[in-house]
């Protein structure tokens, strides 16, 4: 009878198998990868293709697709692009292209390795990208990383020599580990997935939920915790697997395969599963040592020439972002007010003397906003010759806050005081004209001002029960927050070059877009943004009402956008108006088409909201209004 020793001693071997079968680098040669990253892909997108050739009603009119209502959000490019949407968006040209992407797709799961499969694969990325924008309901990350390595792969069959093939494979693995690092390290920053509580979340959404998933994770919290923290650090130390001589390559990948596979059951992301494998045979043809035979002659410039371009960029960066906050801080107009908590408020405008007719109308911004989103609204006033002020609330644009005390919705309400004490001469009435979060400053302040305020117009506000009121907004509160950190922080580690003009940049005047895109684009306005969220949600989340009576005339504008989505919004927009005292003239409008930005920067819906106002400024200014207080018989219906 052998020995426990003995049986111990004859167990090594095979225990020493087993962990080098589940460890160490992937070794696939050149053409092996290639095959392997083209056939993957090309299942992604021949899933894609049936899919939308089965789903032909959604760009018919009406549908997700329409291609009359999607064209809208082109408009800005070329009439050249333009027209070639428009042919693609055609329902015989999109038949055709689908139709064949289904036999290119089929055509390279055969075997073979010849050059006509670099341009199946090539037709296949081109044909994606430009059928991307006429069916933006039912695509997904999944496509586009199937049209990256389809390109790749494409380029690398036809080119002319291996070093220009394994620059191009460089490209494809270093892409997965951007996609998986980012991801990583932008779930990082949320609380949720720190604290582990997102899978539960995610799998209670109705999108990518499974209610089975989601007992389990209630039932099992530590395991569901153990999971989370489990996909942050298989994401943010994804690149591991390039170390020591790719040892961890074997259980890195099979991981992220598990990982993905998961996801396709569970979350119904199925087409993910190919299209991100597909990147995976070369990163495995890249993370294998070059003393391997199957990897012998491998060139491996492309990692050291793109970390120098890497460098260069971040020097450009660097650059930019000291131009942008020079830019940003500098304040060429207008002047410079410090308030009771020390914060220095930049402002601008034509407020001149005591004398000048009608009220200083005082624009206060939103939220992460700048005093340009009112651009068409100064505009207008400037034309009908009424005075104005605009002004940086503290953190924002060249105004600093220099208060030493945690910031409070309060010292915002004070700094607005401040400002118009000591810029608008003394005696003088105001309108305070706020949006979204500038509403409720804007609120609070004519409550402490009394007198001073001629009328508080409200464009599109905040109300200080909302996070209450309204369940959609209560949860979403999170995210906002998630997404202020997240921008937040994205621009502090200099990657604002990266950010695109956003479209309501595009709507302002000319005259002022690129000053409005360096300060959105400056992170100290999102740092203030974020103080000033956190803020808003204690107080928000506290407010037990009921709002303040006020002795000023109201206008409350309504983007459609809002109330549409959030009925409770419009019953909230009609408490602040009902906030004011009878005897005053109220009105109520909403403003048609317009979104929450819209009703600022889109000229046509800023042109409709600012008319209003000028209309609603004649009326509580003229002669009759300005002696006495309008009967009841002539206020506006709310």
């Amino acid at each position: 009878m052998p020995s426990p020793l003995a049986t111990l001693r004859r167990s090594k071997p095979t225990a020493r198998a087993v962990l080098s079968a589940l460890s160490g680098p992937l070794p696939l040669s050149r053409a092996q990868a290639m095959g392997a990253s083209e056939r993957l892909s090309a299942v992604t997108s021949l899933l894609s293709s049936l899919e939308h050739l089965t789903t032909r009603r959604q760009n018919r009119p009406g549908g997700l697709n329409d291609w009359a209502i999607a064209k809208h959000g082109h408009a800005r490019h070329g009439r050249p692009l333009r027209r070639l949407l428009d042919a693609v968006a055609d329902e015989r040209t999109t038949l055709a292209l689908h139709s064949a992407r289904v036999t290119a797709s089929a055509a390279l799961l055969l075997p073979g390795d010849g050059r006509w499969r670099g341009a199946a694969n090539l037709f296949l990325g081109v044909s994606g990208a430009l059928l991307y924008p006429t069916h933006r309901y039912g695509t997904d990350g999944s496509d586009q990383a199937s049209g990256l390595v389809q390109t790749a792969t494409g380029l690398a069959r036809l080119a002319p020599s291996p070093q220009a093939q394994d620059a191009l494979m460089w490209y494809v693995a270093l892409q997965s580990n951007l996609s998986y690092l980012v991801s990583g390290w932008i779930k990082l920053l949320g609380r949720d997935w720190r604290t582990g509580a997102a899978l539960t979340g995610v799998m209670r959404t109705r999108t990518y939920g499974h209610e089975h998933i989601w007992r389990l994770t209630r039932r099992h919290p530590r395991s569901a915790r153990a999971v989370a923290h489990g996909v942050l650090a298989l994401e943010c130390l994804f690149p591991v697997l390039y170390l020591k001589g790719g040892r961890l390559t074997r259980p890195v990948l099979g991981s992220v395969a598990a990982f993905h596979v998961a996801n396709g059951f569970v979350m119904g992301l199925g087409r993910f599963v190919p299209a991100f494998a597909a990147m995976h045979p070369m990163v495995a043809y890249t993370s294998t040592p070059r003393s391997h035979p199957a990897v012998a002659g491998r060139d491996d410039r492309m990692p050291g020439t793109l970390g120098l371009l890497f460098a260069g960029a971040a020097v450009t960066a660097a650059a930019l972002a000291v131009h942008r906050r020079l830019r940003t801080t500098d304040h060429p107009y207008g002047g410079t007010v410090t308030t009771r908590h020390g914060n220095e408020l930049s402002h601008d405008g034509t407020v001149t003397g005591q004398d000048a007719a009608g009220p200083a109308v005082v624009f206060v911004h939103g939220l992460g906003a700048l005093p340009a989103h009112f651009s068409w609204y100064t505009r207008a006033l400037n034309a009908n010759g009424r005075q104005w002020l605009a002004y940086s609330r503290a953190g924002y644009g060249p105004s600093r806050r220099r208060a030493e005390t945690g910031h409070h919705l309060d010292e915002s309400v004070d700094d607005l005081v401040d400002l118009i004490g000591a810029a608008v001469p003394r005696g003088r009435q105001v309108t305070l004209v706020g949006h979204s979060l500038g509403g409720e400053i804007s609120r609070r302040a004519a409550a402490r001002l009394g007198a001073r305020v001629h009328s508080v117009v409200y464009v599109d506000s905040s109300h200080p029960e909302q996070l209450n009121r309204s369940g959609q907004q209560g949860r979403n509160a999170q995210h906002v927050e998630e997404m202020i950190r997240m921008t937040s922080v994205s621009l502090r580690m200099g990657l604002g070059f990266l950010m695109q003009t956003p479209e309501w940049v595009m709507n302002l005047p000319a005259t002022v877009r690129g000053r409005a895109m360096a300060e959105y684009a400056d992170p100290r306005v999102w740092t203030a943004a974020l103080r000033e969220w956190r803020s808003a949600e204690r107080d928000f989340r506290s407010f037990d009402g009921p709002l303040d009576p006020l002795d000023a005339h109201a206008l409350v504008l309504s983007a459609q956008h809002t109330v549409d989505r959030d009925p409770e919004h419009l019953l909230m927009h009609r408490d602040l108006a009902d906030a004011h005292l009878p005897g005053r003239t109220v009105r109520t409008a909403v403003i048609e088409g317009a979104d929450h930005d819209g009703i600022l920067t889109d000229p046509q819906f800023a042109g409709e909201a600012v008319r209003r106002i000028l209309a609603f400024l004649d009326d509580t200014t003229a002669p009759a209004a300005a002696g006495q207080h309008p009967a009841p018989a002539e206020q506006e219906a709310r």
